[in-house]
């Protein structure tokens, strides 16, 4: 058998000098998570030019029992793609060089993407030959779409476009023992067996590479029309959704609500945010609809104006031009950031039926204001398709790392209470490290001897991303 010092030695010599860190001070942007959560530890960095080169490696370590944690633009939130290694015997193999667009037809409305592009060029990719590519989150500007694949990446559009998953047509995967299976089809009809990419999207890497993938394109909006409403409680919130699927339909792009510290911290801690309003309001929603031409805006208005005279909205705010587009989400897309000034946060990504977040929001305030006196609710998200930020900052009394001692049994509670809701205890970020021990708990036996005999099949050494997940 290669031993594990041989290996890595086989691998630097199949990337060459271009593919390959092993100093400290340059692996560590690859071993340290971005929120200083978790530290990795490696004896290398491998960085694969062609699917081709990343078959190599897995090859390689196969025969070693190498372990491989696969890693995109290491902007995950749960762990998942830090080296998390027994005495550091493994690598982490980056896709940052696998960063080719292969191909973009307008005419099948699909693109061609290596895992390592960014995001935000695949984005502009789109836009350059006038359709649309609708995934997007904060971290568009330095996450690959391999890692948004192998999360099922949600973020601000998923009301209409759906999860990653909802957006590819066909994969290129790499397998544990490093042979290659060629998905890359570009067919919305091929109802052929075993739907298998399916696998391998949301896998977090534990069950093989994605090198690249089809992905779905749609039709460039010409139209768009944003606006940011406030309302005194969530019911009226959810009354303003409500009436925005009916008048606006598959329009209605993204419906974010923010409670009022979410909102406040956000306009008061963070440079160039205003609030667009005079008085402080209970509730905020940040809703967005497109279309092919000026009715949009006619409807959004015509929305808000009914919703202002029925009593569901006190006052609302629609942008003019881009530049107050880019002002009202520059409000919703900084509250994480905001936090920070107020001390400790225990962060949640739970999810609920639509039709629920009502009574969630209201159940899980109520709990946490009795649980623990002078805690301050941080709530946003994407209530559209049920899916809420439920953040928990410290009071302002207390010392910050005595209220994060409380951290566990903090996620019990919000995590026992979404799961009883019919909820998720994870929505859109995945499992990772972070919450791999919540999974034995809420999933059912059968669920978890599905996913380990998955595991077993498909990676029999457990080399792929070992530790995570299950």
């Amino acid at each position: 058998m290669t031993t594990h010092s041989e290996a890595l030695e086989r691998i630097r010599d199949l990337v060459g000098p271009k593919g390959w860190i092993d100093s400290q001070g340059d692996m560590q942007p690859y071993l340290n998570e971005q929120r200083g959560v978790y530290q990795g530890i490696a004896p290398a960095i491998v960085k694969p030019a062609s699917t081709e080169e990343v078959a190599g490696i897995l090859r390689i370590c196969s025969e070693a029992g190498l372990a491989v944690v696969p890693q995109g633009g290491n902007t995950g939130l749960v762990g998942g793609g830090v080296a998390d290694f027994p005495n550091g015997e493994g690598i982490v193999l980056s896709t940052e060089r696998l960063n080719r667009i292969r191909a973009v037809d307008p005419m099948n409305q699909t693109m061609t993407v290596e895992a390592g592009v960014i995001l935000a060029d695949i984005q502009q990719a789109a836009d350059d030959v006038d359709v649309f590519f609708p995934l997007s989150l904060g971290a568009e500007g330095s996450c690959r779409i391999g890692g948004n694949l192998s999360t099922n990446a949600g973020g601000v559009q998923v009301l209409r476009y759906g999860n990653a998953r909802d957006l590819v047509l066909g994969l290129e995967v790499v397998l544990a023992d490093g042979r290659i299976w060629n998905g890359l089809r570009s067919l919305r009809k091929d109802n052929t067996g075993y739907d298998l990419k399916h696998l391998f999207i949301g896998a977090e890497g534990t069950l093989g590479v994605i090198t690249a993938a089809v992905l779905k394109t749609f039709p460039r909006p010409k139209a768009k029309a944003t606006a940011i409403c406030a309302a005194k409680d969530t019911a009226s919130i959810m009354e303003l959704f409500s009436r925005a699927r009916d008048r606006l339909g598959d329009g209605l792009n993204t419906f974010e609500i923010m409670n009022r510290f979410a909102f406040d911290i956000a306009t008061r801690h963070i440079p160039g945010n205003k609030d667009p309003f005079d008085a402080a309001h209970g509730q905020y929603a940040l809703l967005e609809a497109t279309g092919t031409g000026p009715y949009i805006n006619e409807a959004l208005h015509a929305l808000l104006e009914d919703g202002f005279n029925d009593g569901v909205i006190e006052d609302a705010v629609v942008a003019a031009n881009s530049s107050q587009t880019r002002d009202l989400w520059r409000i919703r897309e900084t509250i994480p950031e905001s936090q920070h000034f107020e001390g400790g946060s225990v962060s949640h990504d739970v999810s609920v039926p639509v039709a629920r977040v009502e009574e969630f929001l209201g159940r899980a305030t109520a709990m946490f204001e009795a649980e623990m006196e002078g805690i301050r609710i941080c709530a946003f998200g994407h209530a559209g398709d049920g899916n809420i930020h439920f953040n928990l900052s410290q009071p302002v009394d207390m010392d910050k790392q005595e209220y994060l001692d409380h951290k566990k049994h903090l996620n019990r509670l919000i995590y026992d209470l979404a799961v009883s809701m019919d909820g998720s205890f994870s929505a859109e970020h995945g499992i990772g490290q972070l919450k791999r021990d919540d999974l034995a708990l809420y999933k059912t036996d059968v669920e978890l001897d599905l996913m380990r005999a998955i595991k077993k099949t498909l990676d029999p050494s457990n080399i792929m991303n070992p530790g995570k997940i299950i």
